[in-house]
């Protein structure tokens, strides 16, 4: 066995997130927010949806506060508070039988009198027990028992006040009384030497917790912290009583007077209450609670179920993350781990460090107007899990390869990439020894081989350039019939493949509703469906003239997504006029715009959504004056639909 070096000690690490944790993959994370984006959320309200969902390994805060709220119900569903009161009872009941079973055999007048006076006892619990305080017993279980029940409701109310008591007090003698009343007793001088705003209140705190620091486990380092403790479990304790019966009530008022056989300790405890009242008026003094179980609670109990209520519900409104500048670090995980288990804290910290690393790695960025957005690193991200999807959604419709090439030219762009089955590029061959030098090393040295897994290509790229103008219907029934998500999910995949495959072409987004606008992918990403009547698809074939016509060197690609047919059209000053049925001049207007683009060379490639005959016969009227074409993909498809149609043209 290895000896552990002098000086190190090893155990579980507590302090933050584990350093030798592996990082976490935001991946599937920023794919869930950007889906939640795209179909119209805000990054914040889709960051806030994702820490409620929970991952898949991880539960989200919804599962983690309907694991609080069934905590709660549990213990007020299987509890009462009259475990005392019973305990109390059964005690007495089995002192007076044992008494009388003593007195019986004992004809002498004195018997028949003690005879007398257990008849006489009142009939309350409390009201007995103060009755027998200066009883003779002859029976000595009796006697057991009347002290059993001092001794208790002692042991209880101190519990009730200070978590823990009751175990360290579990074979009290006179001394240990003695010992408690004199505690209670300082305690009181030295929270009212506090109240007073005395000046040595410091060294006043160290001697009393030098004399009586046994007492409080929880280790206060000074007084406001006592204070805190104190308050918190006799609030609780309050909350108790306010939960019973009055007669409940009265009862323990009375029995309250025989702890420990000394009126001093219920006294010292009432003064106690109130000075945490006046010092601590911000606790919960006045609440109660239901409890309709049968599992009776003691007072220690009863106090400690008040206390875990009430920490049930902090931490109910800190997983709701409700308030103003909430955060996740703001969940008591000690309290959470307390209440769940450690199951529980292990999520939460979990969501904690999901949240931290979305923030920190600069996934989300401030827009002009002050509003949280997608940064661009994101939107790279997202890209390509949406153009991954749109390849993979190609290759199981047509059968052929993702076109890894960027040009049929062959024209190097200064990268390699991993060779794949049917690549026809050069190799790279300085990478590739170098990849096969490396992985013979990692492997424990040898001979070099070279594996295919090694080989890497040469990138290459057209000499031709594309102005490509993807055109999207932005009016309010690609909201209503879900396309929204898709249509940001195509612009989304067509961006990405442009940016790193098509470097040179140029790309412009351009949305159209009532009116059409030329946006960027962070804009059109972050847009939100508004109702707004207008499908004008003449402002928007008119602005994607203005970009073919900005590179005029380039080959030019228009692809439009649309479910309606044109409803508006733009005038001369800038107002577009809408009608339904569409007027004549929409059509008009909206014809000779694609007239003009064919002068240009470009074809319009229309995706139709939907089935309607005078859509289905005006997209068609497109594509013939164009010589374009007409795809009418279904919803799933429709990423794979524009971006095939991207690589067909741009191959042509």
């Amino acid at each position: 066995m290895t000896a552990v070096p002098e000086g190190y000690s090893y155990g579980p690490w507590h302090d933050g997130p584990d350093p030798l944790a592996p990082p976490i993959d935001l991946r599937d994370a920023l794919d869930e927010i950007g889906q939640d984006v795209m179909g119209g959320s805000s990054p914040r309200s889709a960051l806030e949806e994702l820490l409620r969902r929970g991952t898949r390994e991880t539960s989200g805060l919804d599962e983690l506060t309907r694991r609080v709220w069934q905590r709660r119900s549990e213990i007020q569903r299987r509890n009462n508070l009259d475990g005392t009161l019973r305990e109390v009872q059964r005690l007495l009941s089995e002192a007076l039988d044992a008494e009388r079973r003593a007195l019986f055999p004992d004809p002498s007048d004195d018997a028949r009198l003690q005879e007398a006076e257990l008849d006489a006892l009142p009939p309350g619990t409390a009201a007995a027990v103060q009755e027998l305080a200066e009883y003779q017993w002859r029976s000595e279980q009796g006697r057991e028992n009347y002290e059993k029940i001092q001794d208790l409701l002692g042991r209880e109310m101190l519990e009730s006040r200070f978590e823990g008591m009751k175990e360290a007090l579990q074979n009290t003698s006179p001394e240990d009384v003695e010992r408690v009343n004199q505690m209670l007793s300082d305690l009181n001088a030295l929270l009212d030497a506090h109240a007073r705003d005395f000046d040595d209140i410091d060294e006043r705190f160290a001697e009393f917790m030098r004399r009586h620091g046994e007492f409080f486990p929880e280790n206060p380092q000074n007084v406001e912290e006592l204070i805190d403790a104190l308050a918190a479990r006799a609030a609780a304790a309050q909350r108790m009583m306010n939960s019973m019966s009055e007669e409940q009530r009265a009862e323990l008022a009375g029995l309250a007077q025989q702890a420990f056989g000394d009126p001093r300790i219920a006294q010292q405890l009432s003064d106690l209450d109130s000075q945490l009242r006046a010092l601590r008026p911000g606790e919960d003094w006045t609440s109660s609670g239901r409890f309709r179980g049968k599992n009776p609670l003691g007072l220690g109990e009863g106090a400690q179920a008040m206390q875990d209520l009430a920490e049930l519900d902090a931490l109910a409104e800190e997983l709701a993350q409700s308030y103003p500048g909430a955060r996740l670090e703001d969940i008591d995980m000690d309290a959470l781990e307390r209440q769940l288990g450690p199951d529980a804290g292990v999520d939460a910290r979990r969501l904690t460090e999901l949240e931290r690393e979305l923030r920190r790695q600069g996934l989300f960025e401030r827009a002009p107007d002050g509003s949280l957005r997608l940064s661009p690193k994101a939107l790279r991200r997202l890209g390509e899990t949406v153009l991954a999807d749109v390849v993979n959604s190609l290759r199981g419709k047509t059968g052929e390869r993702e076109q890894e090439s960027a040009g049929a030219a062959g024209e190097p762009t200064g990268s390699s990439r991993p060779w794949q089955f049917g690549d026809t590029q050069p190799w790279e061959v300085s990478r590739t020894v170098r990849n096969a030098v490396l992985r013979t090393a990692s492997a424990g040295g040898g001979r070099v081989r070279l594996d295919v897994s090694d080989v890497e290509v040469v990138e290459t790229e057209h000499r031709s350039r594309a102005a490509v103008a993807l055109l999207v219907d932005t009016s309010w029934s690609m909201v209503q019939e879900d396309r929204w998500l898709p249509m940001k999910r195509t612009a989304l995949a067509l961006h990405q493949l442009i940016t790193t495959r098509f470097r040179n072409d140029a790309l412009q987004l351009i949305t159209f509703g009532r009116y059409a606008q030329s946006v960027e992918l962070e804009e059109l990403i972050g847009l939100e469906g508004v109702w707004e009547q207008g499908t004008n698809a003449h402002h928007a074939l008119l602005l994607a003239g203005r970009h073919l016509r900005r590179h005029p060197d380039a080959q030019p690609v228009v692809l439009m997504v649309t479910d309606g047919e044109p409803t508006a059209h733009l005038e001369p000053d800038g107002e577009a006029v809408f009608d339904y049925p569409p007027q004549p001049q929409t059509l008009y207007k909206t014809v000779s715009e694609v007239d003009r683009l064919a002068k240009l060379g470009a074809s319009v490639s229309v995706f139709r959504l939907g089935d309607d005959p005078r859509l289905e016969s005006f997209v068609d009227l497109i594509a013939r004056r164009s010589g374009g074409r007409v795809v009418a993909p279904d919803i799933d498809g429709l990423g794979a639909a524009v971006v095939g149609d991207y690589l067909r043209t741009r191959r042509r």
